[in-house]
This record gives structure tokens, sequence and C-alpha cells, in this order.
């Protein structure tokens, strides 16, 4: 018989190569795998899905009302900045970093956008109002946005916050402190932050979104500080809604990464059983 041409030959060859690796690889492997997954952690292959179908444990949720203000009764997830919240077709952060502290402030047909440091500002604020504690934290104005000043030779503006607003200062460096115009252009003063006397209450994981904008956890700070409101507004003895918190919290990794956390779906499926 005579022999093939060598095209001919390096073709077959490639043919039957690609014909064993999509059996191995597209088929035997995936089987293998989801086979072993299915048999020895079938939860977690099948998305850690808690209590039914109530969510899973691996993707945190919002505890809102349609008007997006929280419920009371149930403990709080930390911010998320994926898509509208929690979205995992959208996982991400905000990308804004530790420098984003001037906001652009609304006027007609434009919303304004809120700096980084304004965000948390105003969720330090939101959450000790809901907690009864003080959400007031280093460079942040009593209304809740960045205590950040455009600084100019004769004058300083209060950027973030918009007239008629009172300036969290009356004076810097002995320039007055003037509320901000919407509209105008103050590109051209110095940046000053400016760090008051608070001393934050709020945990940092209340008032910032994870890298992900998926963290099922919250930590246990945040969770001390709710479980009284969380209490009182069951009508729980507190004891018991800090028991409740201690059972769903998870150690550090291996024992030394991390830092303890709690899982916050888990605990209010725990709490509507209780």
């Amino acid at each position: 018989m005579e022999r093939l041409p060598s095209l001919l030959r390096r073709h077959l060859a490639a043919l039957r190569a690609v014909a064993v690796l999509t059996a191995l690889l597209g088929i035997i492997y995936p089987l293998v795998t989801t086979g072993v997954a299915q048999a020895l952690f079938n939860g977690r292959a099948n998305g850690s899905i808690v209590d039914g179908g109530h969510g899973s444990a691996l993707i945190g949720q919002s505890f809102t009302d349609k008007d997006g203000n929280p419920v009371r009764t149930y403990f709080q997830s930390r911010p998320s900045a994926a898509g509208d919240g929690y979205d995992p077709t959208s996982s991400g952060a905000s990308n804004l970093g530790p420098e984003d502290v001037v906001d652009t402030l609304p006027v007609a047909g434009a919303e304004g956008r809120q700096s980084l440091l304004t965000q948390v500002c105003a969720r330090s604020k939101a959450a000790g109002e809901l907690e009864g504690v003080s959400g007031a934290r280093p460079y942040c104005t009593p209304d809740g946005v960045g205590a950040v000043l455009k600084v100019f030779p004769d004058r300083a503006v209060s950027v973030n916050q918009a007239c008629p607003a009172t300036p969290f200062v009356a004076t810097y460096q002995g320039r007055r402190v003037e509320c901000a115009k919407p509209g105008e252009d103050y590109a051209a003063g110095r940046t000053v932050p400016v760090r008051g006397n608070a001393t934050a209450v709020v945990p940092a994981d209340a008032v910032t979104a994870s890298g992900s904008g998926l963290d099922p956890h919250i930590s246990v700070a945040y969770a001390d500080l709710q479980a009284p409101r969380v209490a009182r507004e069951r009508g729980l003895d507190r004891a018991e809604v800090e028991r409740l918190v201690k059972e769903h919290t998870t150690g550090r990794v291996l024992g030394f990464m991390g830092e303890p956390a709690v899982n916050v779906l888990e605990l209010n499926l725990a709490l509507d059983k209780a």
C-alpha cells in the first residue's frame, strides 16, 4: 500500500490528538471531577445553598426593604459595590482609592458623584443612627460628608458641603471657610482633608465594601454592635442573640490567617428559627 503524503499524515495525527485530548479533558476529566465533588463535597459543589434556597453561604445579600432601608430585625451585611449590591454577575469593587476625597456636587441636569471619603462618612453616620451610637469618625463632617477644604490665598471652601450648608469649621489658618457652590470649579485650590478629634465607633467593614462585593461575612465587632438592636426589635434576650452570633462565627483560616467573621445569612436564618 502506497504511503500517505506527509502533509496528510500530519493532519491525521493532529486530528487524532484533538480527539484523544477532547475525550480526556473535555469528557472524562470533567465527569471524574464532578463526580468526586458531588460525592465528597455535595453542598459546596452545588453552591452552598442555605436552608432550602434562601441564598448561598458564599454570597452576601442585603437585608433591606423595597426602599432600600435596613430591616431593623435583621443583622445588616457590609456594603457592596457589585452592581446594585451583591450581584454575582458584576462582582468587583468601586475602584475608588484613598485619595478620592472630593465630591462632584449635583447641579441641574447632573446627579453628581460622592467621593470614597464621603461614602464612608455617610455610611458611618447612617450606621450610627441605626444602632444608636456615634457615627462620627476622623475626616468626616457632622452632616456625614468628607471634611475636605480647597484652600486659596484669600479663602477656603468646604468643597463637599453644598450651600447653604454651614461649613464644619469657620476658619482655616486665618482664612474664612465658605460652603461650596454647585457647579463652581475649585480645582485650582489646594486640597486639604481635615482630621477631627472623633473616635470611630462604627467598624470599618460597616462603611467599606469588600474587593469582590460579594462578601457574606461581617466582623465580630460589627455583629456585636448590631446585637442590642436586633435583640430589642425581636423582643429577644440579648444574651440569646449574642449566643447565636458566637455559634455562627468562623475562626481564622488555618488558625492564623485573617480574622474571625460572622456569616450574616446563616445568623439571620437562625434568628428566624429562634
